[in-house]
Parts: C-alpha cells; structure tokens; sequence
C-alpha cells in the first residue's frame, strides 16, 4: 500500500473548493538572463515548423540548447526537456534524436516539486496517474498531486479538478475552476467555457470566451471560430438557432472565417504565438473588419527580456 506524501491531504470532490492559486504568484519572480535566451533560442527553433519537417541537425541544436538552459537552472528548460524525455524528441528515422525515457521525465518533476513549483507537482501527478518512471500507479496519490498543483495554480490541474467536479455533477464547482485557469490565460479553459456557453445558447458570451482562447494562443478556439462563421456549417443549424443568431448579428461571414482559418493554421505550427492585438483586427460582429495584412497584424511580439511576475 502507497501513503501519500506529508504535507499533501488527498482528494475528496465533495469537499469544499481549493484555493484558486496563480502559478505566477508561486514560481521564481526572475529567470537568468542567459539561460532564458538559450532556452528561447531553441524554442523558436523546435516551434519554426512542424517537427516531422525539421532535420535531425536542427532538432539535436534544440535538444542541446533546452538540455544547456535546464541545467543553468531556468524552469521552462526543466519543464520542456521532461516533455521530450515523454514523448522523445523527432519521430521519423531521419530526425529522431531523443529516444523516451521517463525515469529521467520523473527526476525533472521530482526537482520541480521540491522547489514548489506547480508544474512539477502536476505531472508527478500524472506519472502517477498512470504509472511511468519508476513510479507505480496509484491514483489516490495522483489526485494529492494534482490538488496541491491546483493550489499552486497549475492551470492544468485546475482544469483536472474541474473534470472531476463535472462527473461529480457539482456544475458550479466545475465552473469555478475553469474560470481559475481562464484567468490565468489558459486556453483550454477558455474553449471549455465557450463550448459551454455555447450549449446554452448564450452565442455572445460563448464568442467572448472563444476570442480570449485564440488571444491566448488556442488553436481550437480558432477552429471554434472559423466554424462558427463558416457558411457549411451554419446551414446544418435549426432554423431556431440560425434565428436566434440572426437577431444578435452573428451570421456566416467569409472574411472573419478565413482570419480564424489562418490563425488555428499558425497555431497548428506554433503554439507560442499569442495575439494581443485579435480585438483590433477581428472585434466581435458588428463591428467592421479593418484592413488584414496576414496574421502578423495581430501577433504579440515577443519580448526578449526574461519575464518577471
């Protein structure tokens, strides 16, 4: 029998709500200067094209680049080489570079953990959850992990604790921790509540949430989108709901279809890119669309200051 570690109590769903904690209020308020530029040298590389295009030279630079950067101590590097040591690192014969290996994956988390940082107590969780590294599955302690990340304000784990609420049936709860991650810029949070509004019918705040999501860099948000103003898919809707939809404005409209098309395409490359300016050159119906130049009218430009919080 496993005993959850000190310091963590376990899981129920029907007690009250976690704290909603903010990862940024928890982690270190500075990152080296050096370590970041390295890191972000060889992330800009490993996001410049789909993985399975890029040559086994490009993606070994990433692997020594991200490797050099953890080391130095930046957290980002840490969290991103254990994603590689999951999933490996180029999946064709000609670039494959990094083979699994998810006892490193669990060393990295481990770190993490015991310098408090939710990340690392997320996917210790999930190691847990199914049983990798040299650790064996055991989903009591698994939810102790994903409770404290919550706390932390791993927007992952709030999103994990927003699911069991669900199967629970505690809908407010669900929502609650969905708004948690929302408002820390997480765009699965932003599609799930958009989806939900979207069920209900409430078509203004389901384009509100859907519209933060792709801000926050979400390709489904973008793809929500584009469907939504796509001429095909509005006719397989009800004639209720088409009405419905007519009478706040929101009617199939080519331009705004194609902007979302080419943003979820973008984001289908890279998943960093985050749009700051989307209100400017895609605000909500009524509004007119300005004049669109490609996406690069509405992408935040990236600072090449390491981030303080």
């Amino acid at each position: 029998m496993h005993t959850t570690p000190s310091g963590l109590p376990e899981f129920d769903v029907n007690r009250p709500l976690p704290i909603c904690g903010r990862w940024k209020e928890t982690m270190p308020k500075q990152r080296d200067v050096n370590a970041y530029h390295i890191y972000m040298r060889a992330r800009r590389l490993w996001h410049s094209n789909f993985e399975y295009l890029l040559s086994k030279d490009s993606l070994a630079s990433v692997l020594r680049d991200v490797s050099t950067a953890a080391q130095l101590g930046d957290w980002g590097a840490q969290a991103t080489l254990s994603d590689f040591y999951i999933h490996g690192l180029g999946h064709l014969e000609v670039n494959k570079t990094l083979e699994p290996d998810s006892f490193k994956a669990v060393e990295i988390y481990r770190a993490a953990v015991a310098a408090g940082q939710a990340w690392g107590f997320f996917n210790l969780g999930v190691a847990y959850e199914y049983g990798y590294g040299d650790l064996t599955m055991d989903t009591k302690i698994a939810w102790a992990y994903y409770l404290k990340a919550a706390e932390l304000g791993s927007p992952e784990a709030q999103m994990a604790l927003a699911q069991a609420y669900l199967e629970a049936k505690r809908w407010d709860a669900a929502t609650l921790m969905q708004m948690c991650a929302y408002k820390q810029g997480h765009g699965p949070a932003a599609e799930a509540l958009g989806m939900q509004a979207e069920v209900h019918r409430r078509y203004e705040e389901a384009l509100r949430f859907y519209q933060d999501g792709v801000r926050f860099g979400n390709k489904d948000c973008a793809n929500a989108l584009w469907i939504f103003f796509d001429e095909g898919a509005w006719k397989g809707l009800s004639p209720e709901v088409q009405l419905e939809r007519k009478v706040l404005g929101l009617i199939p409209d080519s331009a705004r279809r194609k902007r979302y098309r080419e943003i979820a395409l973008a984001l289908e490359v890279d998943p960093d890119l985050r749009f700051a300016q989307i209100d400017k050159f895609l605000p909500m119906p009524p509004a007119p669309l300005p004049a669109w130049r490609g996406i690069d009218d509405a992408v935040e430009p990236m600072s090449e200051a390491p981030p303080t919080y």
